[in-house]
């Protein structure tokens, strides 16, 4: 296992690099993204932007930026500077990343408390109006696009301009450090929002890997041994059909880590996800690799420990 894990935190390194040498490449190469035009102001010179340019390394052949850049953050654990900002990207994540994590964490655990108990209920009461109003019900979340539910629940129940005013602070981020109830109260929303379509595929994938795990052998044999029905379907069934809920899950924590950016975008929630917005927005560079890497990084660090977790819940998975 030991060996396994060294070979791919080593195979990290190296997608990272692939990723950020491409993120370079698209954005170096795009015309309109001239970071130094865009910096220059409304009526910009020439003379202004070769001075802009000069001064952020702009003029230096593409691989001499690159170089230095991957240089900066192996040796420094520097992303570079914002040009829209001239602030360290490193900063800047570090200060955004308490709001994505605070995003991701409490849809995780919405949708789990959601979507597990509905995919296990509906599976093993297959056919039934229940099973069929709550799969209906998830097929309407999976097909509503995240950033249209949440302006509709912002119009809705957001307490400044909701129809309901149910949701105190909804649209308006409050660090938990500062205010732990109006922290709260302001990511409640965005939690169900986000949490909606992810509670919905969960409940699907569950039930139809739980219908099919309890038409095996050995759970015929475990109700021959005269095993009870709960203990059957949770300890032999659910064990078993939950094995791609981790696989998933684990994929959809590392993306949200790296931004939620439509989330972030329509509750204006200062996260990774509205940073790499706007560095999108405005052409900056190095925020656009800062935040790309991020998300990277998450989203195969959370494959590395899906594939632990494996181990321990499946005995059969071993690594050589």
């Amino acid at each position: 296992m030991g060996r396994y894990i060294i070979r791919r935190l080593l195979w990290v390194i190296v997608l990272l690099i692939v990723v950020s040498a491409v993120t370079f490449l698209i954005f170096y190469e795009l015309p309109s993204a001239n970071p130094a035009v865009l910096r220059a102001g409304r009526s910009p010179n020439p003379a202004l932007i070769a001075a802009i340019s000069k001064s952020l390394g702009l003029d230096r052949p593409i691989y001499v930026q690159y170089w230095l850049y991957i240089k900066g953050i192996v040796l420094h654990f520097n992303f570079g500077y914002s040009y829209q900002f001239s602030l360290p990207v490193r900063t800047m994540i570090f200060q955004r990343l308490p709001a994505t994590i605070s995003l991701t964490v409490g849809a995780v655990v919405i949708w789990l408390l959601i979507g597990i108990p509905i995919g296990i209920i509906s599976a093993v009461r297959s056919r039934s109006v229940m099973d069929r109003t709550a799969m209906g019900g998830a097929l309407l979340a999976i097909s509503a696009p995240s950033y249209w539910l949440g302006l509709v629940a912002l119009y809705l129940f957001a307490n400044d301009i909701g129809i309901v005013k149910i949701f105190d602070g909804a649209g308006t981020y409050t660090g938990l450090t500062a205010d732990p109830g109006r922290w709260f109260g302001s990511l409640l929303l965005p939690w169900i929002v986000l949490a909606a379509a992810f509670a919905a595929f969960y409940s699907r994938l569950l039930r139809s890997n739980l219908i099919e795990t309890m038409s095996e052998d050995y759970i015929r044999t475990a109700r021959a041994k005269g095993l009870s029905e709960r203990r059957v379907i949770w300890h032999h069934g659910v064990r078993a059909a939950i094995t791609p809920i981790i696989t998933v899950l684990g994929l959809d924590i590392g993306t949200l880590l790296g931004g939620a950016v439509l989330i972030e975008t329509v509750f204006n929630i200062p996260g990774v996800g509205r940073l790499a917005y706007m560095g999108i927005e405005n052409a900056d560079l190095p925020v656009i690799q800062g935040t790309v890497l991020f998300g990277a990084f998450f989203i195969v660090i959370a494959n590395l420990v899906v594939d632990i977790v494996y181990a321990f819940l499946d005995p059969r998975v071993r690594y050589a």
